[in-house]
């Protein structure tokens, strides 16, 4: 404030402090009696020094403050509004974009970890093939009953990627379209087609792909080419290629178009740098909205993690080459509630020295800031990925460049490789004649991206056309192994460290629990991790006194541990517990036997009624829980009979497996049943609730 401002307020106080003398002289007269004629009326009056009181309060801010804000205005910053996975200010109506936007193809996508997002996009770009528009949908942002309306739409038809969650479930952002599904309507005017993605170690493989493929049919919607049944088992990539070839000849015959040729690759997002960016609007991990990760808000969700602090993490095998982890979340204050048998998502950063070695590669300076914007301004997604971000926290954080690149990716940067002998060979193994050596060169021997840019030497794609075709890195689940209520300030987790070689002799490191491991409690908070519950049906029954029998080998005992603290917490309030029966085991009781002491103290104070182990290494021929459960066939048959519960976790592909076909037999023996009777007695206990898994492969 220069000199003649401050003479000019300094004035100003002076004389408004006389005024109020003056006035307050004349209130503290008032109780005297005076003669009429005496009695003056004061300068001024209370309202008016209330006036000038704000007329100088006014003043002086605007003289402090106005040089202030104009010499400084890039510290005003307004807080960045993009939110990329959002689409709440747009019109939820998918019939009226079609129709604005001159789209006939829409693509809609049930997706749980991604996979399924991304078939969705690949389909809407094939679409410019054949000189049509497509888009993709999320179902869970739209109007879905506008199928019914699709007829409206000249030569439109419908595709569906559908994923199949947990035990036939759909996944959540198409659970509410499954449950519209379930009622009547008239989908004459729909043609459509589905490709489900699934995993044939589950009993219900692709459960809500068949089930959506034949409902639409039912309704009166128009087939234009068989279902695609994706096992993630085995490639899923390979199944979904296939099933391409075959629906877009269906849909060229039923409109009656051809293909307009082989273009070249058409990127969908086009790339916008920042030379000059305030650092406030540059995103830096956030799932979606900006400084989401520190200025934390409740409730958290996929889209809203919440920054837990690390309280425990220690090893709890005793030996071996092989770690096992026992993680402890504090949630103390965030008000997140969980229940035994949840799942808490973890969201993952990829190794730092895989991204430094990429971007050596390309060379990229790992600290510009870029955003992608998509070509199509009535696109949902405006980003592939929250922006503006640098490229390093897009390889960091929002880039999956673990996982080996599916077709789609080598086929697009074909070109950005200088030797010929690496285009013809990229151009052999990503067409349909080179699905088989595809699957041998990068899915079974696990090539990463990194591992092919090394591979290939002559292979220079742009980083940023990089991140726009490589898959998000999405968050991993992981079984909550506590009970809230012996535990309702923390959520514990029991998981395998993943690090082996591959078939080429590669080390492979599970992004997840290798970052994980590196999350050392240090000091009284910790270090921190975004985590969300995502809520499961695999509950212990509701009365405490229903037998349940646990079958889950390894870490397949992790919710296991926080149902049995359940019925020691419900036995320590005086409430009887029924027959708590756990099946279990590892390879070797010395080494990696986890939770010993807790388990055995359990069995000692009676809230297990019975602990059987499996240390399938521990003698020369290998002894596994379906071997036990068979020596223990009679109890397991009496159990049934009284209602007991069946729970199993773990592996899918082998042990899952094997311990129903035990549970087959077991009905069939014990209960003198025929192999089609048992068969339905398992299908009724899964129907009632009484035999659930949560299993993986």
């Amino acid at each position: 404030m220069n000199c003649s401002n401050f003479t000019l307020l300094k004035g100003a106080i002076s004389c408004l402090n006389k005024a109020i003398m003056t006035d307050m002289d004349l209130d503290e007269t008032q109780s005297v009696p005076l003669p009429a004629a005496a009695e003056e009326e004061p300068f001024l009056g209370m309202t008016d020094i209330f006036l000038v009181c704000m007329i100088l309060g006014l003043t002086i801010y605007w003289w402090f403050f106005r040089d202030r804000k104009a010499a400084t205005p890039q510290q005003l910053v307004k807080p960045l509004t993009v939110v990329p996975l959002s689409t709440a200010s747009r019109d939820p109506s998918f019939i009226n974009r079609m129709k604005k936007t001159k789209k006939s193809v829409a693509v809609f996508y049930g997706s749980q970890t991604g996979t399924a997002e991304e078939f969705a996009g690949r389909l809407a770009r094939d679409c410019i093939r054949y000189g049509i528009k497509g888009f993709p949908v999320d179902p869970e942002e739209c109007e879905m009953e506008e199928l019914t309306r699709m007829g409206e739409v000249e030569n439109s038809f419908a595709l569906f990627c559908l994923a199949t969650y947990g035990e036939g479930d759909p996944t959540d952002n198409a659970q509410e379209f499954f449950d519209w599904l379930q009622e009547d309507h008239d989908l004459s005017g729909l043609r459509y087609a589905v490709f489900g993605l699934g995993n044939k170690t589950y009993e219900h493989f692709n459960a809500m792909g068949i089930f959506v493929d034949k409902r639409l049919e039912e309704l009166g919607a128009v087939r234009l080419c068989k279902a695609g049944m994706g096992d993630d088992d085995a490639n899923i990539e390979e199944d979904f290629v296939t099933w391409r070839e075959t629906l877009w000849p269906a849909v060229c015959e039923h409109f009656g178009i051809e293909s307009v040729g082989e273009e070249g690759v058409m990127r969908q997002y086009t790339l916008e740098t920042h030379e000059d960016i305030n650092q406030n609007e540059i995103f830096t991990g956030e799932p979606t909205r900006l400084k989401s990760l520190t200025e934390q808000k409740p409730p958290y969700d996929a889209k809203n993690p919440y920054m837990s602090s690390v309280k425990v993490n220690r090893e709890l095998h005793k030996g071996g080459d092989r770690s096992c982890m026992h993680i402890e979340f504090d949630i103390s204050g965030s008000r997140i509630r969980y229940e035994a048998g949840d799942h808490v998502a973890v969201f993952p950063t990829n190794d730092p020295a895989m991204v430094e070695e990429i971007a050596h590669l390309l060379k990229v300076n790992l600290d510009d800031v870029f955003t992608l914007n998509n070509v199509d301004d009535e696109a949902a997604k405006k980003h592939p990925f929250p922006c503006p971000t640098t490229y390093h926290t897009a390889l960091l954080h929002y880039v999956d460049i673990a996982h080996p690149p599916r077709t789609n990716v080598l086929h697009d940067i074909i070109d950005y490789a200088s030797d010929p002998k690496d285009r013809e060979f990229l151009t052999r193994i990503t067409s349909s004649a080179g699905k088989k050596e595809f699957a041998e060169w990068v899915t079974d021997s696990h090539r990463d991206i990194l591992q092919i840019l090394k591979d290939l030497p002559s292979l220079k794609p742009p980083v940023d056309h990089l991140c726009e075709l490589m898959p998000r890195l999405h968050a991993r689940y992981y079984s909550i192994s506590s009970s809230p209520k012996e535990h309702p300030e923390r959520i514990h987790i029991t998981a395998v460290l993943v690090d082996y070689h591959s078939k080429i002799d590669r080390r492979i490191k599970g992004v997840a629990t290798n970052w994980l491991a590196t999350k050392i409690p240090n000091g009284p908070d910790g270090p921190r991790v975004p985590i969300y519950v995502r809520k499961s049906p695999f509950r212990l029954p509701f009365k405490t006194t229903t037998p349940v029998i646990m079958i889950g080998p390894g870490t397949g005992l992790a919710p296991f541990r926080g149902f049995i603290q359940e019925r020691y917490h419900a036995k320590m309030e005086g409430k009887p517990i029924g027959d708590t029966v756990l099946f279990s085991g590892c390879r070797k009781k010395s080494e990696d036997y986890i939770y010993q002491e807790e388990l055995e103290g359990y069995e000692g104070d009676g809230t297990l009624s019975q602990l059987n182990m499996a240390f399938s290494r521990d003698q020369a021929q290998k002894v596994y829980v379906q071997h036990l459960i068979k020596q223990k066939s009679e109890t397991v048959w009496n159990l049934l009979n009284d209602g007991a519960h069946v729970y199993v976790c773990g592996d899918a592909r082998h042990m899952a497996h094997d311990v129903d076909m035990v549970l087959h037999d077991i009905v069939e023996e014990r209960g003198g049943m025929t192999q089609s009777q048992a068969k339905d007695f398992i299908k009724g206990l899964r129907n009632k609730g009484r035999y659930a898994c949560d299993v993986w492969s």
